[in-house]
């Protein structure tokens, strides 16, 4: 992968890091995600589970079947395959936000922050295509890239006990939407009625998938209303 530094760690006696670029960028995100989508088509001996992020691959191998150094080996031939790789056009999902009052608890305090209006926020969060760069944290909880720098806002300093399943939150320059309600620290502004994980969905359990697009829609709450009973 000529110009990109790509380093090997051990991470664990079965598991293997590899850093395929120091930065959060698009360009970084791509290469992840060839090697990926090439170890996923061709997998190596012993593998067991990939766990892709923003600039690295965590292997977990079995390492009665494979020994550290067999592994390494192997996935630096699947690296220099990946290079030739040609990625599928991402799909786009749009997920309709319902922003402030109970849906988004936090949207005033964002504006506050940044010294402008709550309209303004929404306006800015809902106009660009993200970036699914991995999932993590709980089973579809995707991280997405692309939040305007101008809307971010660090954690809260005392993470809330229960975040409500759909919420969606900012953290410094990240954004994502909770699939499950859970403990958690982000800022929430706003709240989807879609299920973003069903463990009954036919297709896909996760409503995103790394690599994919996403857009934000705002919607008011009678919207938000209807789209929920019809997700029932």
């Amino acid at each position: 992968m000529p110009g990109h530094r790509v380093t090997f760690r051990a991470a664990s006696d079965r598991s293997l890091l590899i850093r395929l670029g120091e930065s959060i960028d698009l360009d970084t995100h791509r290469r992840v995600l060839r090697l990926l989508r090439t170890l996923e088509a061709h997998p190596v001996e012993g593998m067991i589970d990939l766990h892709p992020a923003y600039a690295s691959i965590l292997v977990v191998f079995d390492p009665v079947r494979q020994d550290p150094g067999g592994l390494q080996a192997a996935l630096r031939i699947r690296l220099a395959e990946s290079e030739a790789v040609e990625l599928a056009p991402p799909r786009l999902i749009e997920i309709p936000v319902c922003y402030g009052g109970e849906y988004g608890p936090d949207l005033d305090a964002v504006a506050r922050f940044h010294r402008i209006q709550a309209e303004r926020v929404i306006e800015l969060h809902s106009r660009p295509v993200y970036t699914v760069y991995f999932l993590g944290f709980a089973p579809g909880f995707a991280y997405l890239g692309g939040l305007p720098e101008e809307i971010a806002t660090p954690r809260l300093d005392v993470p809330r006990a229960r975040v409500p399943a759909g919420s969606v939150g900012i953290a410094g320059s990240q954004t994502g939407v909770y699939p499950f309600a859970t403990p958690g620290g982000w800022r929430l502004i706003g709240r989807t009625p879609l299920r973003m994980f069903d463990p009954n969905r036919a297709s896909r359990m996760s409503l995103l998938e790394t690599g994919d697009q996403v857009r934000f829609l705002s919607i008011g709450p009678e919207e938000f209303a209807a789209i929920e009973r019809q997700a029932q």
